[in-house]
Parts: structure tokens; C-alpha cells; sequence
């Protein structure tokens, strides 16, 4: 696991301790970045169920402007922190020790205002759906965002949930990645 590009380019990232943590592989995560990545530059990016931190470090590292952080596992804080170390990109990101939609509800409390969302929960646990409706209804979400999830392809997981809707799947092996933004007509 390292970064792909970027100011961090070629750093190896810390791997998790045990099984509880599975990182997105360097070949899909190269696969999304290389559709998101006219988005990325100065974007606000979050990086929900983080685990070591990989997405939202590879987004540093290509130009985001900000990355929150977010994972409940003190094990994966603790890793998050030294990757962003490594990497020397702790100055531009905030770590949140919080599940997902508490984390989000902080996110709103404070009027931040996302460009990218990423997911990457524990497979098979029912837990996307939760965290799209909180993100939908939390307005976090700016007219243009993008949010990304990767998850297990046998997950089902709605085409449209309130106004978020999915524009692209892409399946790696057992791996899906959508890709949802909110609908045209909504602000």
C-alpha cells in the first residue's frame, strides 16, 4: 500500500494490525482516482471508516485542500496519524474518533461543505444506506460532489437514496466502487 501520486508519491503507508481493517487496493484506488481525478484539486475531502487513512492521504497528496479523517477503531487513529506523519500532510487534515453519521452530524454542525465523500465501511453490514441517507440529509454536500463507495459486489445498494443517485459502478474481482452525486436539479 503506497501513495500513487502526487507530493507523496512513493510513500509506503503503515498497514493495519490484524484482519479487522481491509485497505482499498493500489489498483483500485489508482482506477479511482483516475476518474475523480479532475476533482480532487483544493477539493474538502471525507474519508469515513478510514482504516489507515489511504483514499483521503492519496487525495492530500494530488492537491485536496483539507481531509477529514473519520474511524472509531483506536487502533486505525492511531495509524491514520502516523501515515499522515509519514507523509507530512498532518497540517491539512482533522482526525475525528467517531463513527460515520456522528461524524457527519459534527461535519454539519460546524457548516463544513464537502467535494468528495469516501466510504469504504466493513463489507456485507448493512451500513452504506445508513450513512448516504445522513450525508443526504445533512447537506453537507455541495451541488457538484462526489461520493465514492467501495464495497462488497454482492451489497445491494439503491440506485437513488433521497436526492443522491448513482452515475457509475465499476466492479474489481469481488470489489464494487459507485459513484453517487446529487440529482441535476437539486441545490
Amino acid at each position: 500500500m503506497r501513495v500513487i501520486a502526487g507530493k507523496a508519491k512513493g510513500h509506503r503507508l503503515k498497514p493495519p494490525e490484524g484482519l479487522d481493517v481491509r485497505p482499498t487496493s493500489d489498483r483500485v484506488k489508482e482506477s479511482i482516482f483516475n476518474i475523480i481525478q479532475l476533482d480532487v484539486l483544493d477539493a474538502i475531502i471525507v474519508d469515513l471508516f478510514s482504516g489507515t487513512g489511504n483514499l483521503g492521504i492519496e487525495a492530500l497528496s494530488r492537491g485536496a485542500s483539507k481531509a477529514y479523517f473519520v474511524d472509531k477503531s483506536p487502533n486505525s487513529i492511531k495509524i491514520i496519524k502516523e501515515n499522515l506523519l509519514k507523509t507530512k500532510l498532518q497540517d491539512h487534515s482533522e482526525i475525528l474518533t467517531s463513527d460515520a453519521i456522528a461524524a457527519i452530524k459534527k461535519l454539519m454542525d460546524g457548516n463544513i461543505k464537502v467535494d468528495i465523500v469516501f466510504m469504504d465501511p466493513p463489507y456485507c453490514k448493512d451500513l452504506i444506506e445508513p450513512v448516504l441517507i445522513e450525508i443526504e440529509q445533512s447537506k453537507i454536500l455541495k451541488h457538484n460532489s462526489i461520493i465514492v463507495v467501495e464495497h462488497d459486489k454482492k451489497d445491494f445498494i439503491q440506485e437513488e437514496i433521497g436526492q443522491i443517485i448513482c452515475y457509475r459502478r465499476k466492479n474489481f474481482g469481488n470489489t464494487s466502487i459507485s459513484f453517487y452525486h446529487l440529482r441535476e436539479d437539486t441545490e
